[in-house]
């Protein structure tokens, strides 16, 4: 399975070449390349605002894409907003969502949030005054949720990675959603990770708002989605402003457009658009169940290799039960950066560091961080054994 897909990424192509930091950014398919490439060579225009021959191609292309993405999602065309990213796309649900907010309100997160979903909230709340909470995690990283007290009638938003970008825990959706719902309140979910394996229908995990980033998802920069249900969206004000959005606009005042264009002011990122679309439905056309094989064997050789070398403490959970193919770890007596920047010597490609995760690395004791090899469906045998070869290599020469 991993040759064919390996194929279509002509990076890795490269003799001696591992590229293990697919969490931070995944690696583009031809076929996205092409694509971005021939609507700018043939589609360059801005759209919904034209007449003229470019602008209907523009227009066609953007709203094909809207809709591979709906495809992905288990959803409709007008549940899909087109954002920056998905930071952005967790701020648009954070001002959105806390517009209502104030004194006394209740916003839970967890101890395992990217920063992305984390401080927005936080900010916000110091303008608004509500009060934010974290869910604990365990010495494994994994939420607890054995006790889910704080998601009681104060609570008006519950936000919650899928899985987390540094051990790999995927979150029991489905339980937050019930809690939350039984409360009254809305579950904001960070897919971002999630994503990347595969995809997703967030209306039957019960989220009401699902952000994700196109660069984790083997499509380009500056594209993000967030999905919302229907009804909430149409609910939602914009919280940003300008030109797309807006229907009526008057001296004093302005009306909003429908959902999804009344969240998407401005100029739209039209190209990353359509190459996230083709990312997408490459993604479709995968054979998931066997990827998840793979990715769980290599994921299984990963954890084998790392626990037969002195030193090396596995950060995250130590068995496949409920994870993603991200793997965390630290070395005693040898700093993160250090053990990726000689990784990297060997062609390795590795992250060090706190993986935009502090309050998780406070949790977990790790004020240095650790390192994180982040798995995709390219990823084979030699890229795990490279990694490592070249962690012993690297544990001999720093101590």
């Amino acid at each position: 399975m991993t040759a064919p897909i390996r194929d279509a990424f002509p990076v890795l192509a490269r003799a001696g070449f591992h590229y293990l930091d697919s969490a931070a950014m995944a690696q583009l398919p031809s076929a996205v390349v092409e694509a971005v490439a021939h609507h700018d060579l043939s589609a360059r225009a801005n759209v919904h605002r034209g007449l003229h021959e470019l602008a209907r191609r523009a227009d066609d292309a953007y709203d094909g894409a809207r809709q591979r993405v709906a495809r992905f999602l288990s959803a409709e065309a007008d549940e899909v907003v087109f954002t920056g990213g998905c930071t952005l796309a967790l701020n648009i649900a954070a001002l959105a969502l806390g517009e209502k907010l104030g004194p006394g309100d209740r916003v839970v997160v967890s101890a395992a949030e990217h920063h992305s979903n984390l401080l927005p909230w936080l900010m916000l709340s110091q303008r608004k005054g509500f009060e934010v909470v974290s869910l604990p995690v365990d010495g494994d990283g994994r939420l607890r949720l054995d006790d889910l007290s704080l998601i009681d009638g104060r609570c008006r938003v519950v936000a919650v990675t899928h899985a987390s970008n540094v051990t790999g825990a995927v979150t029991d959706i489905p339980r937050l959603a019930e809690a939350a719902h039984a409360v009254g309140a809305k579950l904001v979910v960070d897919g971002a990770q999630m994503v990347p394996h595969g995809p997703v229908d967030p209306r039957a995990l019960g989220a009401d708002l699902y952000a994700f980033a196109g660069h984790k998802a083997y499509g380009p920069t500056g594209i993000g989605v967030l999905w919302g249900r229907r009804e909430l969206l149409a609910e939602l004000p914009p919280v940003l402003w300008g030109g797309g959005m807006v229907g009526v606009v008057g001296p004093t005042d302005a009306e909003p457009l429908d959902p999804p264009e009344r969240f998407e002011a401005g100029t739209p990122p039209v190209a990353q658009a359509v190459g996230l679309g083709v990312a997408l439905e490459w993604m479709c056309g995968l054979d998931w169940p066997s990827v998840h094989a793979a990715e769980k064997e290599l994921t299984r050789r990963l954890l084998a290799g790392l626990a037969g070398l002195d030193g090396v403490r596995v950060v995250g959970p130590p068995d496949l039960e409920a994870r993603l193919p991200v793997v965390s770890f630290v070395v005693a007596g040898c700093h993160p950066h250090d053990l990726s920047h000689l990784l990297g010597e060997r062609g390795v490609a590795v992250r060090g560091g706190a993986h935009c995760a502090r309050p998780l690395m406070v949790a977990l004791g790790l004020e240095e961080g650790c390192v994180r090899a982040s798995l995709a469906p390219y990823t084979n045998r030699a890229d795990v054994q490279a990694l490592l070869d070249g962690l012993a290599h690297a544990i001999r020469v720093l101590r």
